[in-house]
């Protein structure tokens, strides 16, 4: 749920599991986020219901996705400045334990992480990420 109060892990009372096997991600999103898209970032989401999927917040340059039901950390994105402007993630963990998470394609988790961060956090339509996902789901890709 869009707030206008930054969230904080502990705004999740205690829900909140870190990733036990951390993999680099070797694919990143490209997107350049704007210093407007990452202040928004940086205030967090929280799942309005059991129907959505993800709880968000950051600590200093990372935003730490979590699945709401488990509280399972799934994705940390660290956003580093650009030149003129803009934040961009260039460093990225997925979780690896199957028991958590069961994406083993570095382009779907790629898709992933943006699609959460744009069409959840930021609330934009993100269709070229939706078509993606559609796409991997009908191949059978990702999960």
């Amino acid at each position: 749920m869009p707030t206008d109060k930054r969230l904080t892990r502990s705004s999740f009372s205690g829900h909140i599991q870190p990733i036990s096997t951390r993999r680099l991600m070797p694919l990143l999103p490209r997107r350049i986020w704007s210093d407007s898209d990452w202040q928004r970032i940086q205030l967090g989401y929280r799942a309005p219901s059991m129907d959505q999927k993800w709880d968000v917040f950051t600590e200093d340059n990372v935003a730490f996705l979590h699945r709401s039901w488990t509280g399972f950390g799934i994705f940390e994105a660290t956003f580093s400045p650009v030149d003129g402007g803009g934040r961009q993630i260039t460093e990225g963990v997925v979780e690896r334990d199957p028991e958590r998470y069961r994406g083993q394609d570095d382009e779907y988790d790629c898709l992933i992480m943006e699609l959460v961060l744009s069409a959840v956090v930021l609330g934009e339509p993100a269709e070229d990420l939706r078509a993606t996902f559609r796409e991997f789901v009908r191949q059978g890709r990702g999960r």
